[in-house]
């Protein structure tokens, strides 16, 4: 099920996924916050798509201005435990990585799923993208269902 939004201009192209963060203090007094902030702060979405008729709005947090788009749950791509990646079960991530340089980090801490939460998996997606843990962990990279919203 979809939900109206506005987003800024650059970020209004079908496909495109964001989490969001919430309200931001340039939002205090925004005619618009009330179409603007419907969405659940620390969630992932994508815009499924843009509204023909809607125009460019002011925004005092987008430089180049917010227009009305229709928004889904976006599901996640993460790396969990290997013991536990099967589809259908419910796991959490791993717990924090250090290390900000290996290639599986933006999988071991995927932004829209906080680290202690449990997430349902959808589909198991096969091997992580680095070639060692420097952590030591047995890793298998998933996609996490979307939230329902």
């Amino acid at each position: 099920m979809s939900t109206l939004t506005l987003v800024g201009s650059r970020l209004a192209e079908p496909g495109q996924e964001f989490v969001y963060r919430g309200e931001a203090s340039a939002c205090d007094g925004c005619p618009y916050r009330d179409q603007c902030l419907t969405l659940t702060e620390g969630r992932r979405y994508r815009v499924d798509s843009v509204r023909e008729d809607g125009s460019t709005l002011d925004c005092g947090v987008h430089d180049s201005g917010v227009v009305a788009v229709d928004v889904v749950p976006a599901s996640v791509r993460a790396n969990v435990a290997s013991a536990s990646a099967y589809a259908g079960s419910k796991v959490s991530l791993e717990g924090p990585c250090p290390h900000t340089d290996c290639p599986s980090h933006e999988l071991c801490e995927p932004e829209g799923v906080e680290l202690d939460e449990q997430r349902r998996i959808e589909t198991v997606v096969g091997d992580p993208p680095h070639d060692f843990c420097a952590l030591d962990r047995e890793l298998t990279t998933v996609e996490f269902e979307a939230h329902e919203e």
